[in-house]
């Protein structure tokens, strides 16, 4: 999820002030929605080639 957040905040979100968390929600939605357009990049951004289904109990 931390890499996520990064990418969401480097790309979408950073260098912005935001008046009330109205706008903090709606920026944050906006970031999350542009991200899940980007055809794969949730599954690069997740991927961890040392996690397997083998490996979780």
């Amino acid at each position: 999820m931390e890499r996520v957040w990064l990418y969401l905040r480097e790309r979408y979100l950073s260098h912005r002030v935001l008046d009330d968390y109205e706008a903090v929600l709606e920026a944050v939605c906006r970031a999350w929605n542009r991200l899940l357009d980007e055809t794969g990049r949730l599954t690069t951004l997740t991927a961890y080639p040392y996690l397997s289904a083998s490996a979780i109990p």
